[in-house]
C-alpha cells in the first residue's frame, strides 16, 4: 500500500463521519469553514462572503501552525484569530497541495478528537 492510499483511506473515513453529522459529504471549502467556525469559537450565524473566506483562512492557517507555517499572533476585539505566516508555502503541484492540506485536516480532527 502506497503512502498516499492510507491518507486517501483515513480521509473516505472523515468523510464518512462527517456524512454521518451533516447528511451530505462536504468538499474541501466546506471543511475549511467548518474549522474556521471552531476556532472562531462562536455559535454558527449569517455570515458575509468575506467572513466566509476570512473563516476558511483562519482555518488554513490554524491547520498549518502544527508544521511551522503560521503562529496565532492575537485575537482581534470581536475574538477573530490572527495569524503571522513564518516560513513560505512549499511549492507543490495541486495534487501534492491537497493532499498536504488533507493531512493537515485529518491531523486537526485527531488532535481534536473527532
Amino acid at each position: 500500500m502506497f503512502k498516499n492510499d492510507d491518507l486517501q483511506i483515513r480521509w473516505w473515513n472523515l468523510e464518512a463521519k462527517l456524512v454521518e453529522r451533516f447528511g451530505k459529504k462536504p468538499d474541501m471549502e466546506a471543511i475549511l469553514f467548518l474549522i474556521g467556525i471552531q476556532e472562531l469559537g462562536t455559535p454558527a450565524e449569517k455570515f458575509t462572503k468575506e467572513q466566509k473566506q476570512d473563516l476558511m483562512h483562519i482555518a488554513v492557517c490554524r491547520l498549518l501552525t502544527p508544521s511551522g507555517y503560521y503562529e496565532l499572533e492575537d485575537k482581534d476585539p470581536d475574538g477573530w484569530p490572527h495569524y503571522k505566516q513564518l516560513k513560505p508555502m512549499p511549492d507543490f503541484n495541486p495534487i501534492e497541495q491537497e493532499n498536504f492540506l488533507k493531512d493537515h485536516v485529518l491531523l486537526y480532527f485527531e488532535e481534536n478528537g473527532i
